[in-house]
C-alpha cells in the first residue's frame, strides 16, 4: 500500500473528525457567507505525484477552493430552484459515501430495498397510487429522459413497433404536445432520437403558461387518430403555472396520448392543503417527474421518475447478462435507467423523510410559499420594479418599472450579485427581460426576504 494510503487508513476517524469539523464551520457561517463569489483562484496546478494525505488536500482545498464556492445552500440563493440539505439529509449523504453501495441490483444488499421503501413513501407524499412503479436518477432532465423513453416505447407498442429492437427508423415520427414545456424535454427528445423539432407548442391560456385545453384537444383531434405524447406542466419555471391536469387526462377517453407530468418542484404543493388543488390529477398521469434536491432538501444529486408501464420501461433500459441478471417481474434498478452502476441516492431521502416526516417538509413548503408571496407582495407595491404574473407557489417572477431592456436587468443582477447579499438568476417572460426569485430553501426565514428586498432596493436605487 502507498505510505500516504497507509497512513490515513490509520488514522481514518481522526480525519473524518477534521472533515467533520470543516464542514461545520462552513455550515454554521452559511447565513453570513457571500451567496456567490468570484470563482477560480488561478492557473490550475499540476497533479502532485506523491500527494499531500487527506490533511494536506483539506487544509490546500480549504485555502485554495472553498473561499471560491457559493453560498448555494443558503438560505438567500434564490436562483434556478435549489434546495440546500437538511441535517438529516446531509448524515444520509455522509453515510451513502461511506457504505458506497452499488445500487444497480438487490445482490447482497438491502440498498435497493431501502429505495424502494422511499419510492413508496414519495409515492404516497405526492399523491400518487400503487400503480405507479419508480426509480431514482440524477436529476429532473433524466427523470424527463426515462419518462419520455418510456412514451417512445408505448407510440411503439401502438404501431406494432418494437423501438427497442428495430430502431427509430421503424417508428416514424412522433407528435410531442405541450403548452410551455421545459427546455430539458427538448434536450430529452434529442437524446432519444424523436428530435427537438417533435415537440409542438400548443396555445396556452391567456396570460397564462398553463395549456388551453380546449386547443389541446384540437391538436390532438388533427392527428387523425395517431398516437401521440402530452407533456403537461405542474409548475412551469418562470411562474409556477400548471395545466389543469385533470382535464387534459380526461382527453384519453377521445385520443391516443401518453401523459408525461413535469412536476420537478410543483409536485410538492401537494403537500400544503392550501395548494394541493394545483396537483389534482397528478395520479392519472403515465410517467411523473419529481427533482429532489429541489424542495426536498436533499445534496445533489436526487430525482425520481415515476411511470404505470414499468414493462415499457423495462424494454428501454434493460441490461441483460450472466452476471447482472434478467429483468424480472420486479426488476433490479439496473434495468430502469441510463445508468448501470448509481450510488444510493435514496439514503439522504430516506434519512430526510424519516426525521421530518410529511408535517416537517409540509412547513418548509408552507414557509417557502409564504416568503414568496411576501416578496412578491412587496415589489409588487414599489414604484421601482413590476410583478409579472400572481405569486402562485413559491417562484417570484418581476422586473424593473418601465420598458426594461436586457442589459438593464443583467446589470440589476450583478449588483445583487456583487453585494453578496442574494442570488437570482434572469428569464424572459412574455417578452419582457425579467428575474425570478425562486424559494425552496429549509433554512430561509423572514429575515432572509428582508435582506434579500433590500438588497433589490439598493441595486435598483443604484441603476
Amino acid at each position: 500500500m502507498h505510505p500516504r494510503l497507509g497512513e490515513d487508513l490509520a488514522r481514518l476517524p481522526e480525519l473524518l473528525d477534521a472533515v467533520g469539523d470543516r464542514a461545520a464551520h462552513v455550515l454554521a457561517g452559511l447565513a453570513d457567507r457571500p451567496v456567490v463569489t468570484p470563482g477560480a483562484p488561478g492557473p490550475v496546478e499540476p497533479l502532485p505525484d506523491e500527494g499531500s494525505g487527506t490533511d494536506g488536500a483539506l487544509k490546500l482545498f480549504a485555502q485554495r477552493w472553498e473561499p471560491g464556492f457559493s453560498g448555494s445552500a443558503g438560505p438567500r440563493y434564490l436562483g434556478f430552484v435549489t434546495g440546500g440539505a437538511t441535517p438529516a439529509a446531509l448524515a444520509g449523504d455522509w453515510l451513502t459515501a461511506a457504505f458506497d453501495q452499488n445500487v444497480s441490483n438487490r445482490t447482497g444488499s438491502a440498498a435497493a430495498d431501502l429505495e424502494q421503501e422511499t419510492i413508496g413513501w414519495l409515492r404516497g407524499l405526492f399523491g400518487l397510487g400503487e400503480a405507479h412503479a419508480g426509480v431514482f436518477v440524477s436529476g429532473a432532465t433524466t427523470s424527463n429522459l426515462v419518462g419520455l423513453a418510456v412514451a417512445r416505447e408505448w407510440v411503439g407498442e401502438r404501431r406494432g413497433v418494437s423501438v427497442t429492437q428495430d430502431g427509430l427508423a421503424a417508428l416514424g415520427p412522433v407528435d410531442v404536445l405541450s403548452g410551455a414545456a421545459h427546455s430539458s424535454i427538448g434536450k430529452a427528445l434529442s437524446v432519444l432520437g424523436l428530435g427537438r423539432g417533435a415537440l409542438r407548442q400548443v396555445r396556452t391560456l391567456d396570460g397564462r403558461e398553463a395549456v388551453d385545453v380546449a386547443a389541446l384537444a384540437d391538436e390532438l383531434a388533427a392527428l387523425d387518430g395517431r398516437p401521440a405524447v402530452v407533456v403537461a406542466n405542474a409548475g412551469t419555471v418562470n411562474t409556477v403555472d400548471f395545466d389543469d391536469l385533470r382535464a387534459i387526462a380526461a382527453l384519453r377517453a377521445r385520443y391516443p396520448f401518453w401523459l408525461h407530468v413535469d412536476a420537478a418542484f410543483g409536485a410538492f404543493a401537494a403537500l400544503s392543503p392550501a395548494h394541493a388543488h394545483l396537483v389534482d390529477g397528478l395520479d392519472a398521469a403515465d410517467s411523473v417527474c419529481v427533482d429532489l434536491h429541489k424542495w426536498l432538501n436533499v445534496p445533489y444529486d436526487a430525482a425520481v421518475q415515476f411511470t404505470r408501464r414499468r414493462d415499457l420501461q423495462v424494454a428501454a433500459f434493460h441490461n441483460a447478462s450472466p452476471y447482472l441478471g434478467a429483468p424480472t417481474g420486479d426488476p433490479d434498478p439496473v434495468h430502469l435507467a441510463p445508468e448501470n452502476s448509481r450510488r444510493l441516492r435514496a439514503l439522504p431521502a430516506w434519512f430526510a423523510l424519516t426525521a421530518y416526516g410529511r408535517a416537517g417538509h409540509r412547513e418548509i413548503v408552507e414557509r417557502n410559499c409564504a416568503e414568496a408571496a411576501r416578496l412578491g407582495a412587496s415589489l409588487a407595491a414599489d414604484p421601482a420594479f413590476r410583478l409579472l404574473a400572481p405569486v402562485r407557489l413559491n417562484v417570484v417572477c418581476f422586473t424593473l418599472a418601465g420598458r426594461p431592456a436586457q442589459q438593464d436587468v443583467d446589470a440589476l443582477l450583478r449588483r445583487v450579485a456583487a453585494s453578496g447579499e442574494a442570488f437570482l438568476t434572469p428569464t424572459v417572460y412574455d417578452g419582457v427581460p425579467a428575474v425570478r426569485a425562486a424559494f425552496s430553501n429549509w433554512r430561509t426565514t423572514a429575515t432572509d426576504t428582508d435582506r434579500v428586498l433590500a438588497a433589490l432596493r439598493a441595486a435598483a436605487g443604484a441603476s
